[in-house]
């Protein structure tokens, strides 16, 4: 973080951290984030595939019941915003 601070102090993630990461592939993302809840018992959301012309949300076989309120809250805010941009580009 601090170096973060000294390369990029302009930037709001160096005064504030970030809380995503990004991986290169499924398999290395799959491999932290399993170690992630695991270990340091964080509470993780996703995969949501993006990129594509809509989000697309996965849930996995055998997803908790919070797992399956805070993907579908995720949906819902997407749909919003989808929404959103479709009423503002109509006007």
């Amino acid at each position: 973080m601090e170096l973060q601070r000294e390369l990029y102090p302009f930037s709001a993630l160096a005064k504030e951290g970030a809380n995503t990461l990004i991986f290169p592939n499924l398999s290395s993302a799959n491999i932290a984030y399993k170690l992630l809840m695991e270990i340091g018992g964080a509470e993780t959301i996703g995969p949501i595939l993006l990129g594509m012309k809509r989000p697309v949300h996965i849930l996995q076989l055998g997803s908790s019941i919070r797992e399956i309120v805070n993907m579908t809250a995720i949906a819902v805010v997407d749909a919003q915003l989808q929404e959103e941009n479709v009423n503002a580009a109509k006007k």
